[in-house]
């Protein structure tokens, strides 16, 4: 079973159905068979741009196991700050940063983002890139 990082816009989308991804974001997921893993960071810029109550029920969904949410810990501080600065221009930001660092700890380079034009940009310090795969 595959494991795919996910980025907040399609999070957003999948529970919002009047988001302009909503569709293709939860036809995407209709098909995939495996693991969605993320952040805290992530986590937490998706319920910002929920309301309440499905901040609850999205909550819920993730701790059934719709959602793997993998920790960080103090050592990551430097890193995020180390790709913030290096992509200042774009600018980049923490749950962006946390998904970079995510890939390169676990290996898992695929991201569900609906973010095309920033996650070809950005590198993993070996120089690879993550690979959209909305």
């Amino acid at each position: 079973m595959p494991n795919i990082l996910v980025d907040a816009g399609p999070l957003i989308a999948l529970v919002d159905r009047s988001d302009k991804h909503h569709r293709r974001v939860t036809s995407y997921l209709r098909r995939f068979d495996g693991s969605l893993l993320t952040t805290w960071p992530v986590l937490a810029e998706a319920c910002h741009f929920m309301p309440e109550r499905t901040q609850i029920a999205f909550l819920r969904w993730a701790d059934a196991g719709g959602l793997g949410v993998m920790e960080m810990d103090h050592s990551a501080l430097a890193t995020l700050a180390d790709w913030k600065e290096k992509y200042a221009d774009l600018p980049m930001d923490l749950a962006d940063a946390s998904l970079l660092w995510l890939a390169q700890h676990t290996g898992v380079l695929a991201i569900l983002t609906i973010e095309l034009k920033d996650f070809s940009v950005y590198r993993l310090p070996n120089g690879t890139a993550l690979d959209p795969v909305l």
